[in-house]
């Protein structure tokens, strides 16, 4: 009887991680295998691909080339055919290489999705050692429960996409300089390095930049109280090892680093050029910045709770995380926020777990583009850090709660699979009512063309189709023949309607009209609907 309680104290906590992450694994495998290209990820396969093949830099300069590296190492092994030279933009780019040159979309996605997919496991295992260093292993559980069954960090872990990359570069940084409190030397360089990796993966990061530094001293004076050359040297270190990470992605693609931009470069004034001229990064980096900031200043269309809007709304992201996590995570996050700040041997941890989050999810806030939680993925892996620390908390009910909420977490995620992108927690009526919501990469971002036409053969053969679909796919490669219906009188358009939902979200005119006129009938992946007319 010893033997087996000691067996199991020493075996449940591998058991339970490669469960956990067993799980996970499956869920964003089978959601790589089954949907079609979002919307942006053709366009980052076919700058992987030209990467691959001619290591230019022309293609998706608004974002550094560390992602699509990664994205790359699949390419690699798909090989697909692309000729060298094309002239087109990144988007007739990505629709070449998947649909037009011979290639197999399912096969070549496939591939491409799989190493983002192993990198969001190995940020699983950077979570579970970062709240084992604060809470131990039942805390370490609790955090990687959380982390591995959150739909968005599963739906978007599984894509070709960067999101993932860059929030788990972040979070590895952050607990490197953890660690950095006790080993500087070795631990700070190590945490530039990882902070770089993200920079060089998206651009979106970069205001997390002082906020590391500021902490990585912190770290450096930790380990030499009373040393205040060495805090110093020591952020520097960090944030000098983060640009050279930089330029070392952007070598891997071209050793001679040949650039010439490839389309109009806006200007950029006031301190916004000023910071962007004085980034000790190269050249295409900060005209990719150049490019953002022209992106942020396009009027974008958003949709929150029903209401179309142009512009921006400030309270955007909290909504809409409202909506798309788990009720039983937003509990043990706000607990968990709440724990780190309030128990006296955890106030340490405070900055490296809340700092970076916090104001990487103002400057999303503050952004022009109300397109989704994908914006705030980094949000799920550290609050889940946090979250794991609520297991210190002395109080007899702390286990039986944190267990029960876990479990709820579970069950949510579970129901869900494997429609993990339009995700909505059951206060808002489950994914099956994330249109009338939310929309874009909450919902629809393009990922079900290809069950479309099975659901079409399966149901509706023979039948007229008329489409709206946005997205990035073919639709006459899978087989479906439809004609648009905002290009027909509208008493030509009788039989099966299917509206992408977020292009339903944003209907006006002719397209509202032939909505509001037909009679709902099916939907498909819940961010597809079927109407007849």
């Amino acid at each position: 009887m010893r033997q087996v309680t000691a067996w199991a104290r020493r075996w449940w906590v591998p058991v339970l991680v490669t469960l956990l992450l067993g799980q996970m694994a499956m869920a964003m495998v089978t959601a790589a295998v089954r949907q079609t290209p979002t919307i942006d990820e053709p366009v980052y396969v076919g700058t992987a691909a030209v990467y691959l093949d001619e290591h230019s830099l022309r293609f998706n300069p608004e974002h550094p080339p560390l992602g699509k590296l990664v994205i790359a190492a699949g390419v690699a092994v798909a090989d697909p055919r692309l000729e060298p030279g094309f002239e087109g933009d990144q988007t007739a780019l990505g629709r070449r290489l998947l649909y037009e040159s011979g290639n197999d979309p399912w096969q070549v996605m496939f591939w491409a999705r799989l190493p983002v997919i192993v990198l969001t496991l190995g940020f699983g295992l950077v979570v579970f050692a970062f709240a084992r260093e604060l809470a131990g292993r039942a805390g370490a559980s609790v955090a990687l429960a959380l982390y591995a069954l959150s739909p968005d960090v599963i739906a978007h872990g599984s894509l070709a996409t960067l999101d993932v990359p860059a929030a788990g570069f972040v979070l590895t940084s952050a607990w490197l300089l953890w660690r950095a409190r006790s080993r500087p030397r070795l631990y700070v360089p190590l945490a530039g390095a990882a902070f770089g990796a993200a920079l060089a993966t998206k651009m979106s990061v970069l205001p997390a930049l002082p906020v590391l530094v500021l902490v990585a001293a912190v770290s450096v004076w930790c380990a030499a109280p009373r040393r205040v050359l060495r805090a110093v040297a020591g952020g520097a270190v960090f944030a000098l090892t983060a640009c050279a990470a930089v330029w070392v992605a952007y070598l891997a693609v071209d050793p001679r680093l040949r650039w010439g931009p490839p389309q109009h470069i806006p200007s950029v004034g006031g301190l916004r050029g000023l910071t962007v001229h004085l980034l000790p990064l190269p050249e295409p980096f900060r005209d990719g910045m150049r490019l953002q900031f022209g992106l942020e200043n396009r009027p974008w269309q958003g949709f929150l709770f029903g209401r179309l809007y142009t512009g921006s709304l400030w309270y955007y992201l909290p909504a809409a995380l409202l909506v798309k996590t788990p009720l039983g995570a937003l509990a043990l996050w706000t607990a968990g926020a709440v724990t780190v700040t309030a128990l006296r041997p955890l106030r340490p941890a405070a900055p490296y777990l809340l700092a970076a989050p916090a104001v990487l999810l103002a400057a999303a806030m503050y952004g022009s583009r109300d397109f989704g939680t994908r914006y705030a993925v980094f949000l799920p892996m550290f609050l889940a850090v946090a979250a794991g620390c609520v297991v210190l908390v002395r109080r007899r009910w702390t286990p039986a709660v944190t267990a029960a909420l876990a479990v709820f977490v579970a069950v949510s995620s579970l129901r869900t699979f494997p429609f993990y992108l339009p995700y909505s927690n059951e206060a808002f009526g489950g994914p099956e009512r994330t249109r009338y919501r939310l929309h874009d990469s909450n919902v629809d971002w393009g990922q079900d063309l290809g069950r479309l036409a099975d659901r079409l053969k399966e149901r509706y053969r023979g039948e007229p189709v008329w489409l709206v679909y946005k997205g990035a796919g073919v639709p006459a490669y899978y087989g479906i023949d439809a004609r648009d219906p905002r290009r027909a009188a509208p008493d030509v358009v009788h039989g099966v309607l299917v509206v992408s939902d977020s292009a339903a979200a944003k209907a006006t005119g002719r397209l509202a009209e032939l909505i509001d006129s037909s009679r709902r009938i099916d939907d498909v992946g819940h961010s597809i609907t079927l109407y007849r007319r």
